[in-house]
């Protein structure tokens, strides 16, 4: 069985390789190829473009570079038109993988697609292109199934490929070590996010609190497929860039700072309490607050259906905010408490399923169908 999966960012990249373990396993003769990263390609992907060459982060920059993002679009759907695979597999990044499933659909293809479009969170009413153009929608936050169900979706709640990772990781008892930090140490971690136009719209007001916390060590997590220039902001002395170890500076912080995205969800999972940042262009930012239906960005305060951490968006995000939330954070017992409380309810509601040999089982099988 061949299959051709289609991400167009890090994290997809990275859930996208478990779930294709999870399906090597059951086809052990399976042969995947697809656009994605190093964690697709160590999985056994043929990966006919990398995801740095199609990940837009925001309308402005979409637009400014719609050209490369049309032309890799039509040479990837002609890469799968020659490649003719049995099984489609979009992955997360919707606006590219909507088209796609479209454009596909047309051609008689059956689309899989994990890691549901959030449609949910605004213009609701692209559920009904996907009511049209996809056949098995895996989602992933508990409560999308009964949206997508209601709109005449073929709905499937699979678990939180995040849980799974969690489970799955093994701190490494040489880290502190590895990088010179004492063993009562306190720590303080942030996570400026995966993508360029994060970083740069992040980092420098993050690591400006650090002086303001000298007893504490800041942890910053790199991400090696962005460019070293990315990280060139001059840190205070409390301060240290560790690449591709986000995991191992949770299990030693005592707080972070972290972008909106995937990694709220990761830092609330491995039980470090943090408040959530967030800042992008205006333009972004005034069409966001038109079509947005929601009251939050961050996946913690979704998945609990209310606030379990604080959201400094925008003009809010502030070196004075910032400050502000972390001295709660680190010595206000009963304000750390509530956080923790409210990560015990999203554990919870996410449930212990496995995600990737969950949705691996369904796609197989009803692949075979």
């Amino acid at each position: 069985m061949r299959f051709y999966i289609i991400t167009g960012e890090r994290s997809g990249d990275l859930h996208a390789a478990n779930l294709i373990q999870a399906i090597s396993r059951l086809l052990p003769e399976a042969k995947f190829r697809g656009t994605g990263g190093e964690y697709m390609m160590k999985a056994g992907v043929e990966i006919f473009k990398h995801y740095k060459e199609i990940s837009f982060m925001g309308i402005w920059e979409v637009l400014k570079n719609l050209y490369s993002i049309s032309r890799i679009f039509r040479e990837c759907k002609d890469d799968i038109m020659r490649y003719k695979p049995d099984v489609i597999l979009l992955v997360d990044f919707s606006g590219f993988n909507m088209h796609m499933a479209k454009q596909l659909k047309k051609k008689g293809y059956t689309i899989h697609y994990y890691i549901a479009p959030k449609v949910w969170a605004w213009n609701t009413r692209r559920v009904r292109k996907i009511k049209k153009y996809v056949d098995h929608l895996y989602c992933i936050l508990p409560f999308e199934t009964d949206f997508f169900r209601a709109n005449g979706c073929n709905a499937h709640y699979v678990g939180n490929p995040v849980m799974d990772a969690i489970c799955t990781f093994s701190p490494n008892p040489d880290f502190k070590t590895l990088y010179h930090l004492q063993e009562n140490q306190k720590n303080i971690a942030i996570l400026p996010g995966s993508r360029i136009q994060e970083v740069n719209a992040m980092l420098r007001t993050m690591i400006s609190v650090c002086t303001a916390f000298p007893q504490y060590r800041f942890l910053i997590a790199a991400v090696s497929n962005l460019p070293k220039e990315v990280y060139s902001a001059a840190l205070p002395s409390n301060a240290t860039y560790i690449t591709d170890s986000a995991y191992d500076i949770l299990h030693v912080s005592d707080a972070a700072i972290v972008t909106s995205g995937t990694a709220s969800l990761e830092t609330a999972l491995m039980n470090v309490p943090h408040v959530v940042c967030y800042r992008t262009s205006h333009l972004t930012y005034f069409l966001a607050k038109l079509f947005i239906k929601v009251p939050y960005i961050s996946l913690v305060n979704l998945i609990a259906g209310k606030k379990v951490v604080n959201e400094l968006i925008q003009k809010d995000f502030s070196e004075h905010n910032i400050k502000k939330e972390l001295h709660n954070i680190l010595f206000d017992v009963s304000y750390r408490e509530r956080m923790l409380q409210g990560y015990e309810e999203v554990r919870r509601k996410i449930g212990n399923i496995t995600c990737s040999e969950k949705t691996a089982q369904l796609i197989v099988s009803n692949a075979k169908k």
